[in-house]
């Protein structure tokens, strides 16, 4: 698309959401450390890659990247290094043995592709030494030279509308903002929401256990606490502005092809209240506010989809069809619906061929879109498009190079690709809102997170809540055995990675929901066994030897967030948690 062929302008804000929890040291294949490693071959270093090549070409693609403090840890940690060297080894490994078994059964077309991932890899593998294998270094260079924002998240991607206590909330985020800190230089403007779910100020009881059976209280909306901690701006999905049914759309990637349910064509929502430009979010009796940004459903769709959108192309790589050993894929969608064992050879020239078009494609769609929705010549409109990362290059291979490509033709038009904080400068919010409750998720509410196969996560959660604040509340702020710091941050930790919304969602996806369950299982059982250690240590004024080694296994295990503290998010929080409004 010629500048001149763009009717519009107007702004384009892309979110990239990156998180994975918390899954170092705790298994590799086929869940585990391998997730990671895949995530970042996949779809980090492509983006990077592709990023770093529309800089040199002198387009800057001013995407907003949200990086989890958990995800941050992890790519931090010097085992995340280890644990991708094997997973590279093993994956060069696969494409020489597959190669073997092709050529032997004189399968040519299929051997030819081993060669095609044999060079893919390569190029991964030399984008890492030219990095130093240093990936968020290379995040941190791009936003200090303006291309891209960084966002924070909860800590570790904590389900926040339903922690019962406001000292867990705070912990998430004030862990996230000193972890973004001590990782990226800089504070961080504005945040993604775990699972763009979002409460209000409102009376409220927790739904189940023993944190059910407390009186009713008042809890602050979460605009103010981001407040707090000098967020400014969060993301939320459609039907929390405007109404309607939510798009819920990215839970199909985890089906097979015929239980994928048809996407529906999803109009404009274009009215008094739209998603094409910011609001201020504030609570009746609130303190402090932020502002959202919605995101747009028409565009959303047409990327994020497999039954609608590009994803779902016949002639691109089909996901769901892996060849053993070695997991690697050699098919392309063919029929979207068709049976695995349909599914016909994949042939990357055709494929590149159908991303420039598509990029062509959704260029005329966006600038549709913002044509459509501008109300006064003095008022452009702002299309907001969030996604997880993890779409680009793992559940759609070919979506980085389509997203380098729609950057280059919108170089060339009225279009603007803004970061969020850039799009503010343009954008004021015109109007102040009172979101509802809600998610990104399915129905829109809390129904994947908190259902009857989960209640007993949520049970955990709330006892580990319960038991950790209440006994942090009885201990002296300084003094007594040395031990009581350390043991109280592992604590923490521990709480924290229980809370990850990432194990009710993989138990009801049932994606790896016995690995979601053990993760549960295990942290609160450690989370329980040090707060007895420190009952223990408290009493006795004294720790043993075991203690300590105990402790230092623990901490070796689940060594992220070295800088955190109970005491502020204590201080701060809800010490009278169930206490009557």
């Amino acid at each position: 698309m010629s500048r001149h062929e763009s009717k519009a302008g107007g702004t384009f804000s892309l979110v990239l959401h990156t998180h994975l929890p918390f899954v170092l040291n705790h298994g590799r294949w086929p869940h585990g450390a391998d997730w990671l490693n895949e995530a970042v071959t996949e779809s980090y270093i492509p983006l990077l890659d592709a990023a770093q090549r529309l800089v040199r070409e002198g387009v800057s693609p001013k995407w907003t990247v949200g990086i989890s403090p958990v995800l941050a840890e992890q790519l931090a940690d010097p085992a995340f290094q280890r644990e991708l060297r094997f997973f590279l080894e093993e994956r060069f490994r696969a494409c020489r043995e597959n190669r073997k078994e092709f050529l032997r059964h004189h399968q040519d077309a299929l051997a030819r592709l081993a060669d095609f991932w044999e060079e893919r890899l390569t190029r991964v593998q030399d984008f890492l030494h030219r990095l130093g294998g240093d990936l968020l270094g290379a995040f941190r260079t791009l936003e200090a030279e303006g291309h891209l924002e960084l966002l924070t998240c909860a800590a570790t991607h904590g389900y926040l509308p339903l922690l019962s206590r406001e000292e867990s909330l705070r912990l998430q985020l004030q862990t996230a903002v000193e972890a973004h800190r001590r990782h990226f230089g800089r504070e961080p403007r504005g945040i993604w929401l775990p699972e763009c779910a979002y409460r209000p100020r409102a009376e409220w009881v927790a739904p189940l256990g023993s944190a059910s059976k407390r009186p009713p209280r008042i809890r602050p909306g979460l605009e103010e606490l981001l407040s707090e901690v000098g967020l400014e701006y969060f993301v939320t999905d459609t039907h929390m502005i405007v109404g309607g049914r939510p798009l819920a759309v990215y839970r199909t990637q985890f089906l097979p092809p015929r239980e994928r349910p048809a996407a529906p064509s999803v109009p404009m929502a274009v009215g008094p209240r739209n998603p094409y430009h910011p609001y201020r979010v504030v609570s009746e009796g609130g303190r402090g506010s932020a502002i959202v940004f919605a995101r747009d459903p028409r565009t959303t769709l047409q990327v994020w989809s497999r039954d609608f959108g590009y994803p779902g192309d016949p002639w691109y790589l089909e996901f769901h069809k892996k060849h053993w050993p070695g997991g690697l894929r050699y098919w392309r969608v063919s029929e979207n619906r068709g049976d695995l064992g349909a599914k016909e050879i994949y042939d990357p020239k055709v494929a590149a061929g159908r991303v420039g078009e598509h990029a062509a494609h959704f260029l005329g769609l966006l600038d549709d879109t913002l044509r459509a929705a501008v109300r006064a010549p003095e008022a452009p409109a702002l299309v907001c498009a969030p996604y997880d990362a993890e779409l680009f290059g793992h559940w759609w291979y070919e979506g980085p190079a389509w997203l380098e490509e729609v950057d280059r033709l919108m170089a060339r038009s009225l279009i603007r690709p803004r970061t969020l904080g850039e799009s503010l400068a343009v954008h004021q919010p015109q109007e102040s809102v009172s979101l509802k409750e809600g998610s990104w998720g399915d129905g829109g509410d809390h129904r994947v997170w908190l259902n009857p196969e989960t209640e007993w996560v949520w049970e955990r959660i709330y006892d580990a809540e319960s038991s950790f604040f209440d006994l942090v509340a009885t201990l002296p702020p300084e003094g007594g055995d040395p031990l009581i710091p350390r043991l109280l941050a592992q604590a923490g930790r521990e709480l924290l990675l229980l809370q990850a919304s990432d194990w009710p969602f993989l138990i009801t996806t049932r994606s790896a929901r016995d690995y979601a369950e053990r993760r549960v299982r295990e942290h609160h059982a450690v989370l329980k066994q040090l707060l007895e250690m420190i009952q223990r240590v408290t009493a006795t004024g004294r720790h043993s030897s075991e203690d300590e080694v105990v402790l230092g296994e623990i901490e070796q295990t689940d060594n992220l967030f070295p800088n955190l503290s109970v005491a502020r998010a204590q201080r701060e929080g809800d010490k009278g948690s169930g206490a009557p409004s």
